[in-house]
């Protein structure tokens, strides 16, 4: 096999690996990296311009791993993408949602390049995107040979999947990204115990270890209670999430907090791309049974709309929970406005509850000191840090103990280490190096060609 990490920037962004697999040619995820605009923030498709693409496989639909997808397609007009059923049935939305992002973009800052796709493009790709169960074969034939595919759940996010890939005797289990723990509305990843002789991995955690006492039903506690001592108080709440997964799992939660009695009366905000997809989590749960939601939560809440216009540096006018985009205070999103006008009040809280990469305005105001002055460049703004700033341990990726377990029991003969900041990779590197002293643990290097 063949490999090379398409991802010109390294680390977490714009996800793809291409990988060649006898005489087949296969893409994996085609992301966009959301701290880089314009045609930077795409993976390096210029080493794809003489291959013939066999398949292109989707392993969930967060932005990172799919935002340049219909470039590609574009590029390899006849190559099908294979997918889940539930990824299948979200990443028009996706898509969609993107191409009007990336002209809101182009408007305000006038990125050249943008949008990379329109919407009518989109439209006439949903015929090339072929939804595959969990746990059933496809066989991918190539010009000399062929492969065995196969699904396995991941957890993370509705519909992400690990792949199993039979080459020969051969057998290749790249992870996608990962989470064991069962949720509220997903059940954590299932993967197959046992060897395989090359393992592709993600190493997203591989820099933080969770402290006792931080299981996901304490933090969970620990948020509710924060939120609680907030609204009483007299402050806001604001919960920035990733649209999809992040929000359907925090309104599930919180829609059984409140039938027991252990979260406080308040209004409840959320909106934009987050409660469409709440909508779609029904639909899907319903179809494929991979996710557990029903829309009644979002009436059950009385879930309000976020207002029309939101002020840069300013309060909004009602007090209450906000649970909103993007989850890393990404420039312009409504959580960086809200958080612009919220932060200089200490009686409101800002509580992240996911990955925030530390280069973000999310992963900065993190890193910022009580007292200090934080700026909101995008929008003019600056104020003092006032508000409580919390971070729970709620990450949609698995810890590094849980991955590294099950890394070590494949007995792999290669390990490819992805999906993962520098120190977190090496961290992976020097663990497996140890455990697995015969195996070869690659750290690939963007737009290298690897034999694996």
């Amino acid at each position: 096999m063949k490999l090379i990490d398409l991802n010109r920037q390294g680390g977490i962004g714009a996800n793809s690996l291409y990988l060649l697999i006898g005489d087949l040619n296969i893409l994996v995820d085609c992301g966009l990296n959301p701290k880089t605009p314009g045609l930077e923030a795409m993976p390096d498709l210029s080493l794809l311009r003489n291959v013939e693409l066999d398949l292109i496989i989707v392993t969930h639909c967060h932005l990172d791993h799919i935002g340049s997808l219909p470039v590609v397609m574009r590029q390899h007009p006849k190559t099908p993408v294979l997918l889940t059923q539930s990824s299948r049935m979200l990443i028009e939305k996706m898509l969609h949602n993107s191409a009007n992002v990336m002209l809101k973009q182009k408007e305000e800052d006038h990125i050249q390049g943008y949008p990379l796709f329109t919407h009518k493009e989109i439209e006439g790709l949903v015929k090339r995107f072929h939804g595959l169960p969990f746990k059933k074969v496809r066989k991918i034939k190539g010009r000399h040979g062929e492969i065995e595919l196969m699904f396995h759940p991941s957890g993370h996010v509705a519909g992400a999947t690990a792949v199993e890939i039979h080459h020969g005797m051969r057998k290749i289990f790249l992870t996608g990204d990962v989470l064991f723990d069962n949720l509220r509305t997903l059940k954590g990843a299932h993967f197959p115990i046992g060897h395989f002789d090359t393992l592709i991995i993600e190493t997203t955690r591989g820099m933080t270890e969770r402290a006792y006492g931080k299981e996901r039903v304490h933090e969970i506690a620990r948020l509710i209670d924060s939120i609680n001592d907030t609204i009483a108080r007299g402050g806001s709440f604001l919960l920035p999430v990733f649209a999809l997964g992040r929000m359907q799992e925090l309104l599930a939660v919180f829609h059984d907090a409140r039938r027991f009695g252990r979260l406080i009366e308040c209004p409840m905000f959320a909106g934009g791309l987050g409660i469409g997809l709440s909508e779609l989590f029904d639909e899907v749960s319903r179809k494929t049974r991979d996710v557990q939601f029903d829309r009644r939560i979002l009436h059950d809440l009385k879930l309000r709309k976020l207002p029309k216009r939101l002020v840069p540096g300013q309060e909004p006018g009602q007090k209450g929970l906000y649970i909103v985009s993007s989850g890393m205070l990404v420039e312009r999103t409504p959580s960086y406005i809200l958080a612009s006008g919220m932060l200089g009040h200490a009686r409101n809280t800002i509580g992240f509850v996911g990955f925030c990469d530390p280069d973000t305005p999310g992963g900065r105001l993190l890193a910022a000191r009580s007292g200090t002055t934080f700026a909101f460049d995008a929008i003019d703004v600056r104020t003092k840090v006032r508000a409580r700033v919390e971070r729970f341990e709620l990450s949609g990726h698995a810890e590094r103990g849980e991955l590294l377990q099950f890394a070590v029991q494949t007995k792999a003969r290669s390990i490819v280490l992805t999906h993962g900041d520098p120190d977190a990779r090496d961290w992976f590197k020097a663990r497996l190096t140890e455990k697995l002293p015969k195996t070869r643990v690659i750290d690939p290097v963007p737009l290298q060609l690897y034999e694996v």
